[in-house]
């Protein structure tokens, strides 16, 4: 049985990723809003900056064992998909 500790530490870290992945989301999002393009350096750097540093906190999670390998993943790539939503709206408004 796993000690309920631990159980509100996993779930704290899943959390606390989730509410980083958000950030990125609503970032990418302002920056869209503000007429930065998809095809622009900026938003590139920004967005590569951002999803580097979410998975190496996934990464770190996992090795902590607070987070499931499979969570982090999935984590990362729901805002993946979630991102290329964006993108594609982004395109079809400048069509």
């Amino acid at each position: 049985m796993i000690p309920e500790v631990a159980i509100s530490d996993r779930e704290k870290a899943y959390a606390l990723l989730e509410a980083d992945a958000d950030k990125i989301l609503q970032l990418i999002k302002v920056q869209m809003d503000n007429l930065t393009m998809p095809q622009c350096p900026l938003y590139e750097e920004v967005l590569d900056t951002q999803m580097f540093g979410l998975s190496r906190e996934i990464d770190f999670a996992v090795r902590l064992n607070l987070v499931s390998e499979q969570d982090g993943k999935s984590l990362l790539e729901n805002l993946e998909r979630e991102l290329n939503v964006l993108h594609e709206a982004a395109q079809a408004a400048q069509k």
